[in-house]
């Protein structure tokens, strides 16, 4: 079946919220491009709704980094490049392995409880396909476990990496199978932080992030 047959299959009723998985699935499955105009009547018209929902839904996406609002123009999809993504992502392993390493050996049983608080959570979002709050949780957990480590210029150079790639991990966590996936992974890190392994804590948060961005190269490709 083809995306633009999938797409038209999973046309919901009147919801914000049904116009937004839509919409999610447009962008992930290559319907709706980088740098493309989303007309929201175009989107009322096709989904069989009336423009306030598809309204809605397009704020939303917007908060999310997924669209722009140009003034006078409408909405876009976030124009993104993948040798960017795979720069960042490669600072961030290099940064992110040097915190690991040095938040195991003090990070105490409370900021654990909270980890696992922020993993339960960002599972939650993911079955509910609240992305906003998945996304929110998500940072809470990677997080919680590197500012152990003490080393707040490190931090900062780390959230700045975040803040520059969230579009991106927004159309990652579209796919409800990918939700699926990093929950598991977020098990698995919380396993090797229990067991104070870091080589395995490192592997695990590696495998993390090149999974994520395998799955972007597919999508911005």
């Amino acid at each position: 079946m083809s995306a633009v047959a999938v797409w038209e299959a999973s046309r919901p009723a009147t919801t914000a919220q049904q116009v937004l998985e839509s919409l999610r699935h447009g962008l992930v499955s290559g319907m709706l491009r980088p740098g493309q105009r989303v007309n929201q009547e175009d989107v009322a018209v096709r989904l069989g709704v009336s423009v306030a929902p598809v309204r809605e839904a397009l704020r939303v996406l917007e908060q999310e980094g997924q669209l722009v609002y140009r003034p006078r123009r409408g909405y876009f999809v976030t124009e993104l490049r993948i040798e960017d993504l795979e720069e960042i992502y490669e600072l961030r392993r290099v940064l992110e392995e040097r915190l690991a390493r040095l938040a195991l050996p003090v990070l105490d049983d409370a900021t654990l409880r909270r980890v696992r608080t922020a993993a339960e959570e960002c599972e939650l979002a993911g079955e509910s396909a609240d992305v906003s709050r998945e996304l929110a949780a998500n940072r809470t957990f990677h997080f919680g476990l590197l500012e152990s480590a003490g080393q707040p210029h490190t931090m900062r150079m780390i959230r700045l990496l975040w803040d520059s790639t969230e579009a991106y991990r927004a159309i990652y966590y579209n796919s409800p199978a990918e939700r699926r996936r990093a929950a598991k992974a977020h098990k698995r890190i919380i396993a090797a932080v229990a067991a104070r392994d870091p080589d395995r804590l490192v592997a695990e948060l590696d495998a993390h992030r090149d999974r994520a961005l395998a799955v972007l190269r597919d999508i911005l490709g």
